[in-house]
């Protein structure tokens, strides 16, 4: 009885060291892998293929500040105008100053020449016969003047007779006659009209604030404008 408990118990040392034998070889499989063996599985697991969203974290990101960056320009973003016209200055915010600049200022009728038939008959005898009332002079003005304020006192100095209504509704002045020559004395659609560097500008002569250089000009139409390049039309060539 005894020698049959000592085959047991050497029956059960002996799967016992056979057990561990097995389980415990399994590093040594892995490390007598082979070096041609470890290249291959290690070009098998470079070739996997890479999302586009990998590739998209794997980016490097751009190192250039915000402010190195080139500007993008905004579509809607337009150029400012060459010919850009100015605006009317309001007559209680114009300030006149000491600094003196210069332009030219002259004061013509001679598109009456044309229109005789039209013009008034006590009025023949006062226009030039060149249709000349002050030929383009230069002269000085203050800086915070306006065509008006320029027009008015060249007239005085001059001695030419003029006259003007305020219209306190489009806070400007209205010329209503220059050397006796007055609105709708020679036609309907006779009066003056005033040009800045070949402009005519669609606001009051009392709210054009004068630049240094300017070119003055008065002229008599007798057909609403048309005949001196002041409508619409004639401005635009059509």
């Amino acid at each position: 009885m005894k020698k049959y408990k000592n085959k047991v118990i050497a029956g059960i040392i002996i799967a016992i060291i056979l057990a561990l034998a097995f389980f415990g070889g399994s590093p040594s499989v892995q490390e007598s892998t082979s070096p041609q063996q470890k290249e291959a599985l290690h070009t098998e697991q470079s070739s996997t293929p890479v999302t586009e969203d990998e590739v998209k974290e794997t980016k490097p990101q751009s190192t250039q500040s915000p402010a190195e960056e080139a500007p993008v320009k905004d579509k809607y973003t337009a150029e400012p105008a060459a010919d850009e016209k100015p605006l009317p200055a309001e007559v209680q915010e114009a300030t006149t100053l000491n600094k003196e600049h210069t332009c030219t200022l002259s004061v013509r009728c001679d598109t009456i020449l044309k229109n005789l038939t039209r013009l008034n008959e006590e009025k023949a005898d006062i226009v030039p016969k060149d249709g000349v009332i002050f030929k383009e002079t230069e002269v000085i003005f203050h800086e915070g003047e306006s065509v008006f304020d320029l027009l008015l006192r060249e007239m005085k100095q001059n001695k030419i007779h003029m006259e003007f209504e305020n219209t306190p509704m489009y806070n400007s002045a209205y010329i209503e006659g220059i050397a006796n020559l007055y609105e709708f004395d020679c036609g309907e659609l006779s009066g003056w009209m005033y040009k800045v560097n070949g402009w005519f500008p669609n606001y009051g002569c009392s709210r054009y604030e004068l630049k240094d250089g300017d070119k003055v000009e008065w002229v008599y139409t007798c057909d609403l404008g048309s005949d001196v390049g002041g409508n619409y039309s004639a401005q635009n060539g059509s």
